[in-house]
């Protein structure tokens, strides 16, 4: 769908609500009536275990979920984030049973939190669901803390409903490079021949997904998601029509990532009015998503090739006969000729 008709769409269902619903709207009409609907989502201001509870079992493709970490910040919904531990985690338990209870067989569920809380609430999914991936994420979410290591990575749990999934298919990722000279960080030794053209597997330890700390990314006060960590999720783990669920919507990343590669959509937030404003500008979040895009599945991003040019750096021999195939033996092409074939956008 174009994003002109997208805006359209929008601003109906927005002039919609504000007939519907008033400040001291019935609680329970508010909930079922989505206060933001798309041509593929549905969004719900209201609490994510009674939403939950309305949507039948085994149909949903992809759950995750983001929840407040208990850290007493303070959130724009008021949320209380400084539960006691044991409350903590039983209202956690009670989100998650809805989450396994909605999920198709071979589901896939993301969790994501701090490893304090992932290792027990890790520890509860496993008694329900099949251990797939303990992911880190490499992002610092702390300052320094005396006596106790630097937090520096998040937790992303993956299970399934079932023995195995029944999507799958991960990004590759480019060969990691100097960001001055575009040089590989690593030495692939006798292997870079027989390298997929592709890019390289991907691991279940994440150093490439960036913080959102700058002001055209960030979507709201509190911590976001970054819109590259949610479209590796929902590629991963689903398909164009498959129903990807978020009962914390937050600024709407995974939404976005959703509505523009094709997935259906279903989430709530107990304050929406910043991932309302953001599908308003969705063109933006389409740009960003297109640069990622053509930066996965390939070889060699465009930007280290172009600073492995400046630095008089071409490529090894045997990444140009990776790409040029069989005849690549007597190949005398110049670096500028053969990287357009490095590139392999999904």
């Amino acid at each position: 769908m174009a994003s002109s008709d997208l805006s359209e769409v929008l601003k109906r269902w927005k002039a919609r609500q504000q007939g519907l619903l008033s400040p001291d709207g019935d609680a329970k009409k508010r909930t079922m009536i989505p206060i933001l609907e798309t041509p593929l989502g549905r969004l719900f201001e209201a609490d994510c275990i009674e939403i939950m509870r309305s949507l039948e079992a085994e149909t949903v493709d992809l759950a995750f979920a983001d929840p407040p970490f208990n850290l007493g910040k303070e959130y724009t919904s008021k949320i209380d984030d400084s539960l006691a531990e044991h409350e903590y985690l039983d209202w956690c338990r009670a989100w998650l049973d809805e989450m396994i209870r909605v999920l198709k067989p071979g589901g896939s569920l993301f969790l994501w939190n701090i490893p304090k809380w992932n290792l027990p609430l890790g520890a509860y999914l496993n008694d329900h669901l099949t251990f797939r991936h303990w992911i880190t994420v490499d992002i610092k979410y702390s300052l320094p803390i005396q006596s106790r290591l630097y937090p520096a990575h998040y937790s992303l749990l993956y299970f399934v409903k079932g023995k195995r999934p029944a999507i799958f298919h991960p990004d590759r990722i480019p060969v990691p490079c100097c960001r001055h000279c575009g040089g590989e960080l690593r030495d692939y030794g006798g292997y870079k021949d027989k390298m997929n053209p592709r890019g390289v597997s991907l691991s279940d330890v994440w150093t490439d997904i960036p913080p959102v700390r700058h002001a055209k990314y960030k979507k709201r006060g509190a911590n976001a998601l970054a819109l590259k960590l949610m479209d590796r999720i929902v590629s991963m783990a689903s398909d164009p029509g498959s129903l990807v669920l978020d009962p914390f919507g937050g600024s709407g990343t995974t939404f976005v990532a959703a509505e523009l590669t094709g997935r259906r959509w279903i989430g709530s937030e107990l304050e929406c009015s910043s991932i309302i404003e953001r599908f308003e500008k969705i063109d933006a979040d389409r740009e960003h998503l297109r640069d990622i895009h053509a930066n996965k599945n390939t070889l060699f991003t465009e930007a280290d090739l172009t600073r492995r040019r400046k630095a008089g750096n071409p490529l090894p021999k045997e990444y140009r006969l990776l790409v040029n195939g069989a005849n690549g033996h007597d190949c005398k092409c110049p670096i500028e000729d053969d990287q357009s074939d490095l590139f392999v956008t999904s």
